[in-house]
């Protein structure tokens, strides 16, 4: 069976984003490994199952211009959660930033919020 296993995220700094990911949204550091050409290979996901994340440093002013806005303003990121409420107010204390108030859809429970570079992500808690 086909599943997709990455998804590459354009950021600014290696560090900063694995601060970002693994402390305030609570990924796990899959990998992190430097490569010949000075660039590394970092993996970060959410839990042990599931599509993660290539975070790849952007090289020249093309992609620089992509951190942050990968979906053209879009929500282009969906984070699924068991624990809607708890974790809401875990990524808060932790800094992370909201773009509007928790809502309940027919779908789940949903709130977007913001990377720390400004690409828009759901925190989803789906219907039963």
């Amino acid at each position: 069976m086909s599943r997709i296993a990455l998804v590459t995220l354009v950021v600014d700094d290696y560090d900063e984003a694995i601060r970002f990911y693994t402390e305030a949204l609570g990924f796990r550091l899959v990998e992190d490994a430097p490569r010949p050409d000075g660039s590394r290979w970092v993996v970060v996901a959410p839990g042990d199952q599931g599509t993660g994340l290539l975070l790849a440093r952007a090289k020249g002013e093309a992609q620089g211009a992509r951190v942050g806005d990968q979906t053209g303003g879009r929500v282009g990121f969906f984070l699924h959660t068991g624990d809607f409420a708890g974790d809401h107010a875990r990524m808060l204390a932790a800094g992370v930033t909201f773009l509007e108030e928790p809502r309940h859809e027919p779908y789940g429970s949903v709130a977007v919020f913001q990377d720390l570079y400004g690409n828009r992500w759901d925190l989803l808690q789906p219907a039963d």
